[in-house]
């Protein structure tokens, strides 16, 4: 299952930014006095007690304002709440009671979703009774909270995920291989998913943005069972000029997270992007399993010497990920269609790997002797032994003398001599580096 989205709204200068930093528990959103300030939508990751979910920050609501930017703003919210799961509308107790919320909260009651409202910027206990006069927009019971301080989220987040269904656990679907294609509009993704389940599930259009949301379709091979996750193809910021793009890159976002193996599709006809590299470098950021596909290759003239050439600039705009296999196919054709999922399962496998901790360190033993480590500060890398502490992606840790002299290079060799010994094709994997007495 998709996780569920919660969206933070109110009018500018709320505090909608600051709570949504303390819920994501890093600085995302720009935090300013200016109302305005939080001109887009910002998506994190998080999660609260059994559940994970995707929260996201939008811009303020200015009901009576016809402002340009802040009717984008508005329409941007709408956008949020019309997708929304729960909805978090947050109001100024310091300030008090507005018509401009009185105008927010018809919107919301509009849109048929659980909405909790949290009073915002109560800093002490004679400050609660400010609380009361929020009562009079009918929708519900108010809930004091400082996110400033951080006081009273708990509660907030107990009233959130209380309109979660068991299903948003995220624990179904484990025995699925989850394959998210993503790539810039138009490449092809949801012909090639039509190709491969055998009929028409996901529209095909000519238009870039048809497939305005991830989709998700189910389907069983001889190779296992997959969902195929098709999303909306990413632009380059300047040309995403709907709002409804804008959200479907949180999406797209949020469906490389979930998914097992990012299958990154390329036009044949075109050259790979500066967007392309991001789509897929977030997906290598968080050490997914990773395949490139290039569609469309029935429209290139060849000769015995195109494919390798094409593979080779690739590789080179790709060369942070190195290990990702590419398949060159027609969705249109069915060429080479039916390696995709054989590629991607492998891939998944590889993703899933875990080696026995002797095996592992006689392969490092071996690699130390081979090329001994570099000095570092008049100091040597020492590795007492190595060991596998997780697969999806396989991370593996190294107990040495001392971190900080690890060169970047003798990681990059480490790293080289696993993926040789252990064919990590198609998958990231992590290392990292503690500290352990002798």
């Amino acid at each position: 299952m998709a996780k569920p989205i919660v969206a933070i709204v109110g009018r500018p200068n709320v505090g909608k930014s600051t709570l949504f930093n303390k819920i994501a528990g890093r600085r995302i959103s720009i935090v300013e006095d200016t109302p305005g300030v939080t001109r887009d939508r910002i998506y994190a990751e998080a999660e609260w007690l059994k559940y994970k979910f995707t929260l996201i920050d939008t811009g303020g609501i200015e009901p009576e304002n016809s402002d340009i930017i802040v009717s984008q703003m508005r329409r941007q919210a709408q956008i949020a709440v019309e997708t929304a799961n729960v909805i978090i509308f947050i109001v100024d107790g310091k300030e008090g009671l507005t018509d401009a919320d009185g105008e927010v909260a018809q919107m919301l009651r509009k849109s048929k979703k659980p909405v909790v409202l949290v009073v915002n910027k109560i800093d002490s206990l004679k400050e609660e009774n400010n609380s009361f006069e929020f009562y009079n927009l009918g929708i519900g019971d108010p809930i004091t909270i400082s996110s400033a301080q951080g006081l009273g989220l708990g509660d907030m987040l107990d009233a959130v995920v209380a309109n979660f269904n068991d299903e948003d656990i995220n624990d179904e679907d484990d025995e699925y291989i989850k394959i998210a294609m993503v790539g810039k509009p138009n490449v092809g993704k949801s012909s090639l998913i039509n190709k491969l389940l055998g009929e028409e599930r996901v529209i095909v259009s000519n238009i870039p943005g048809t497939t305005r949301d991830a989709i998700d379709s189910y389907l069983e091979t001889e190779e296992g069972k997959f969902i195929l996750i098709d999303t909306a193809g990413l632009r380059r910021k300047s040309k995403i000029k709907g709002e409804i793009e804008r959200y479907s890159v949180i999406r797209t976002l949020a469906a490389t997270e979930r998914a097992d193996v990012c299958i990154l599709m390329i036009d044949a006809e075109d050259e790979i992007s500066d967007q392309d590299e991001k789509i897929i470098g977030y997906a290598h950021e968080q050490g997914k399993a990773i395949m490139v596909i290039v569609n469309k290759w029935d429209l290139i003239e060849k000769d015995d010497r195109t494919m390798d050439n094409f593979k080779k600039k690739l590789q080179i705009s790709l060369s942070f990920m190195s290990y990702a296999p590419f398949v060159f196919i027609s969705a249109k054709t069915g060429q080479r269609v039916n390696k995709v999922l054989t590629l991607a399962k492998e891939c998944y496998d590889n993703y899933n790997k875990r080696i026995s901790t002797g095996v592992l360190n006689d392969v490092i033993n071996k690699a130390v002797l081979m090329k001994e480590p570099p000095m570092v500060s008049l100091k040597r890398l020492r590795i007492y032994y190595v060991t596998q502490v997780s697969v999806k992606p396989p991370v593996f840790v190294f107990f040495v003398n001392d971190p900080q002299t690890v060169h970047f290079s003798y990681e990059r060799y480490l790293e080289n001599q696993i993926r040789e010994s252990f064919d990590f094709k198609g998958t990231g994997i992590k290392i990292e580096f503690r500290e352990r007495k002798e």
